[in-house]
């Protein structure tokens, strides 16, 4: 198969510009995949700022990296996404690489603790500034809940107003699939 899920495409969009020394964040860490995922692209010279807003989630991730050694390449905030500016050193702001976004609920958590459309554009919004000229940030969108779709139309509306002089933005979705598959958002800062 050629087109690939919207997670996977999110992985392939990142491993486009991601580097062993560079700087990314994880702006929603849940169970940890997606932060293993990126400290093992920056390497151990890298690093990785992930968020979450659940002690259960950082707790998750915390030991899915001990468990593949990349403990020392991240740091995690138990802080919603649209703190991570603060969080991330201003030494690292418009040097980040690549900023992740897995939207929705905690898999096999309290699933009224979802994102939501507010604090995801102010999260995307600081991610703009913190990210480098050809940096990417990948939003992975899930509508199957009435939040989620309601999430989607008001980031779409929000992406749909950048300057396209300074980010470039593409949606990637399934058409014709049964069910609510999840959708794709990448932002690219251009130079």
């Amino acid at each position: 198969m050629i087109l690939l899920p919207a997670l996977a495409a999110s992985h392939y969009f990142i491993e486009k510009v991601v580097r062993p020394g560079d700087v990314v964040v994880d702006a929603t860490v849940g169970n940890g995949h997606d932060t293993c995922f990126l400290a093992q692209l920056v390497g151990p010279r890298g690093r990785v700022f992930g968020f979450d807003i659940q002690p259960l989630a950082l707790e998750r991730a915390a030991a899915r990296l001990r468990e593949k050694g990349l403990v020392d390449r991240v740091q995690l905030f138990l802080a919603g996404h649209e703190r991570l500016q603060e969080h991330v050193p201003v030494e690292w702001h418009g040097a980040v690489r690549a900023v992740m976004f897995n939207l929705g609920y905690l898999p096999g958590s309290d699933k009224t603790v979802k994102t939501k459309a507010e604090t995801t554009i102010m999260a995307l919004e600081a991610s703009l500034n913190v990210l480098a000229p050809g940096g990417i940030v990948s939003v992975v969108v899930y509508t199957g809940h009435p939040e989620g779709k309601a999430e989607q139309e008001a980031l779409y509306q929000w992406a749909s107003q950048l300057d396209q002089r300074r980010v470039q933005v593409a949606a990637y979705q399934f058409l014709n699939q049964v069910g609510h598959p999840p959708s794709l958002m990448v932002l690219e800062k251009l130079p």
